[in-house]
């Protein structure tokens, strides 16, 4: 499949759409790189570390799985064969927030209970909500793997994501939520703009956008 950046073309890093076979990897891929996350840590209930770790690692396998069978972008950055890391993004040509498909809520409620999975939803809902236009996606999940962090291939991942926007005649921009300074200072040095101060679960963060060079939106 061709590379989806074309500035990884002539690299040994290629951003391409993930496989059915590459979902295993992925999910463990996105657990170690939200295992912390604030936010995380805040909506999904739990008693202890392993409820929380089985919750967790529950709720962000229905959801790949879910953006896997919609067919919506699952972007790997890959390292020859290897997946060292990937990008999520959903659009609102599928329901989303407050109007998830009902085998989405069961899934997701088996996985992490009512109180998680509502609070799963409300987040979607409020970034929806400030969104410019309703034909922007939404960046779910980025990550890499721990030994790929801190060489500059977050950037290159990010820039993967910029493209595939830039690429989509019908999408406007594409936003991210972020909780962490670093996260922020990362889409904002490629050119994400600072949209609105959102605190979701009680967690602060930022919603960042990234405007297609095809958009003719203007706010």
């Amino acid at each position: 499949m061709d590379t989806i950046s074309p500035e990884l073309a002539n690299e040994k890093y290629k951003a391409v759409y993930l496989t059915a076979e590459d979902l295993r990897l992925a999910v463990s891929i996105l657990y170690n790189a939200y295992h912390d996350d604030a936010f995380f840590l805040s909506a999904i209930e739990h008693s202890d570390k392993t409820q929380y770790e089985q919750k967790l690692r529950g709720a962000l396998r229905e959801e790949l799985y879910s953006l896997w069978q919609e067919e919506q972008a699952l972007i790997g950055l890959f390292d020859g064969e290897r997946l060292i890391g990937l990008a999520c993004i959903v659009t609102q040509a599928v329901p989303l927030g407050e109007a998830r498909y009902w085998h989405w809520r069961l899934k997701m409620l088996m996985s992490t209970g009512w109180q998680s999975t509502q609070t799963l939803m409300k987040k979607e809902a409020s970034i929806l909500e400030h969104l410019p236009s309703t034909q922007c996606g939404i960046l779910q999940f980025i990550a890499l793997t721990p030994m790929e962090q801190n060489k500059g291939l977050g950037s290159r991942l990010v820039q993967a994501v910029m493209s595939w926007c830039d690429e989509q005649p019908e999408l406007d921009g594409i936003g991210v939520y972020v909780t962490q300074t670093n996260h922020g200072q990362l889409f904002s040095r490629a050119g994400f703009a600072l949209l609105e101060k959102l605190t979701i679960a009680d967690v602060e963060g930022e919603l960042l956008f990234y405007r297609s060079s095809k958009s003719e939106i203007t706010k």
